[in-house]
């Protein structure tokens, strides 16, 4: 999982400056379809890192996992993710993602193949999950101009 650690720290390395050069009022400006704004967009990141954090953690100490579905919008609107400063947010996408980036690098290679089932989804590999988190991120980052090379 090195080179997963490596990449995400290299994301998160190339997205903070963009990020440092947005304004509070232009986070909180709508940039996609539906009207998310920056803001939102974080916000829904910082989850990202959260829910799988626990995935990755509890996987690793178990011999299957099974763990709920998200509620993207449900977790933005309760926790009011407009209302919180832009420099707040990015502060804690950036340190949540270099810790990952350390947890993900420590991941036990004995346990990378754990099944692991989110929701009503199929089951897939833990090694897949850390995989399609980073995935998901530069997705969402692209969305909002901040995905780097």
């Amino acid at each position: 999982m090195d080179h997963v650690s490596d990449e995400l720290v290299r994301i998160v390395d190339s997205a903070e400056p963009v990020f440092r050069q947005v304004s509070e009022e232009d986070g909180g400006k709508p940039v996609l379809a539906g009207g998310w704004s920056r803001k939102q967009v974080l916000g829904h990141l910082i989850d990202s890192a959260s829910n799988n954090h626990q995935r990755f953690v509890r996987a690793a100490l178990a011999d299957s996992l099974d763990f709920p579905a998200y509620d993207t919008p449900g977790c933005v609107v309760v926790q009011a993710v407009d209302s919180a400063s832009w420099g707040m947010l990015v502060d804690l996408w950036v340190s949540y993602n270099r810790y990952l980036a350390h947890v993900i690098r420590r991941l036990p290679a004995a346990k990378l193949g754990v099944p692991c089932r989110v929701g009503s989804h199929a089951p897939v590999r833990l090694a897949y999950l850390v995989e399609d988190y980073v995935r998901h991120l530069v997705h969402h980052l692209d969305q909002i101009g901040a995905a780097g090379s």
